[in-house]
């Protein structure tokens, strides 16, 4: 269950944040070929002055920091396609510059994620894990 963990120094409209979630899905789901149904999205919309990043040129166009939380597995390629999908859908919705975005990836194994009827196996091609997995508790 990857946790996509947004924060950004900025308000935003409660529309935006919805639609801006639900192309990050399906971002996600896309390049790293897996479902949607166990993806998790957090927006959290912080003050001007909360975040600071050395490498942006102009702060007052917006500041990104992304921490993804995802399963081991995928390649250096499918991990930047996603890193660079994220900065440009950042762009597009909130005009946030690519330069004053900074993305972390965090792999961990599949038993790191965890449900309530199920944990999670390791990444797969084209798998949706919790359609393809038995319920267990």
């Amino acid at each position: 269950m990857p946790h996509l963990q947004f924060e950004i120094n900025f308000p935003v409209e409660e529309a935006d944040k919805v639609l801006f979630a639900a192309r990050i899905k399906a971002h996600f789901a896309e390049i790293m070929d897996t479902g949607t149904d166990h993806i998790g999205v957090t927006l959290r919309c912080l003050g001007r002055n909360d975040l600071s990043f050395g490498h942006a040129d102009d702060p007052e166009a917006g500041i990104a920091f992304v921490n993804a939380d995802i399963r081991g597995g995928r390649s250096q390629e499918q991990k930047r396609r996603l890193c660079l999908a994220f900065i440009a859908e950042l762009g597009r919705v909130w005009q946030v510059p690519p330069q004053n975005v900074y993305v972390i990836l965090t792999e961990h194994p599949g038993e790191h994620f965890q449900l309530h009827d199920r944990v999670l196996p390791g990444w797969s091609t084209g798998e949706d894990p919790l359609a393809d997995l038995p319920e267990t508790c």
